[in-house]
């Protein structure tokens, strides 16, 4: 695990202050993090060892706090968090910076919003890797609302749900807005078609914990696309699947073919 807490800095889209690092090789190739529901970009991204890895490898490494997650906004109507509204901040972001095109990875919710800003701006990715969510994507990744309710009860003594106590548990470690992240789960779940899936023409990546009982079928997700590929992450489930050894070699394996297309 890695501490070394990078310096942040802020920009304003949509009406929300957001906040962001950039790391890595100033002149390297492009690496916009998103990460997932109720985590951060330092919980997501650089304490299980990414930045260090992805900037060690030569690449220039983003990531921001998502809207209502760590020190950006946190704006408590669910509307607010629909994927395609959250993908025009990661849009933003890339525009704040100067940067016409990245490579976009995402995990969970993060691989959600890393479709949606695919689809809505297809010409500013340049690959994808889209970690913890396989079908799921497509097909929904089961009942919700009792994390929400989770969240917003008077203590984690009162959440009986076992998925919601996971998430109610973790929103009190990293000490989040509990509010704004029942809002965002209520407002962040919208499916995409598998029509929408094949449309997707950037190389993709796809990596799923063989022990994850959220994510669905990495393979079934790549079926659906034309250059994707999926990767089983050995005896992981959705929580420890992101900092994962072979999940790290295969992205950047992933990255130097990509390099080369």
């Amino acid at each position: 695990m890695n501490l070394n807490t990078p310096a942040f800095s802020s920009f304003s889209h949509g009406g929300l202050k957001l906040v962001f690092f950039d790391e890595g090789d100033p002149n390297g190739p492009p690496v916009l993090l998103i990460h997932g529901f109720a985590s951060t970009a330092n919980v997501n991204w650089v304490h299980p060892g990414w930045v260090k890895t992805l900037g060690d490898a030569g690449y220039r490494v983003i990531a921001m706090d998502n809207r209502g997650h760590g020190a950006s906004d946190k704006p408590h109507d669910a509307e607010a968090y629909r994927p395609w509204i959250m993908a025009e901040d990661a849009v933003a972001l890339l525009d704040h910076l100067g940067i016409p095109q990245a490579n976009v990875m995402g995990y969970s919710m993060g691989a959600r919003i890393s479709v949606f800003t695919a689809l809505a701006h297809p010409h500013r990715v340049h690959s994808l890797v889209l970690g913890g969510l396989g079908i799921g994507m497509t097909d929904g990744v089961g009942d919700w609302d009792p994390i929400a309710d989770a969240l917003l009860a008077p203590s984690l003594d009162d959440v009986t749900h076992a998925r919601g106590r996971m998430f109610r548990a973790f929103a009190e470690q990293t000490r989040s807005d509990r509010q704004a992240l029942a809002s965002c789960i209520r407002g962040s779940r919208d499916l995409v078609a598998r029509a929408d899936m094949g449309r997707i023409g950037a190389p993709t990546l796809i990596g799923v914990g063989t022990k994850d009982d959220i994510a669905g079928s990495a393979e079934e997700l790549a079926g659906l696309m034309p250059h994707a590929e999926a990767l089983d992450i050995p005896g992981r489930d959705h929580m420890l699947a992101v900092g994962d050894k072979v999940f790290k070699k295969a992205v950047l394996e992933f990255y130097e073919r990509v390099a080369r297309r």
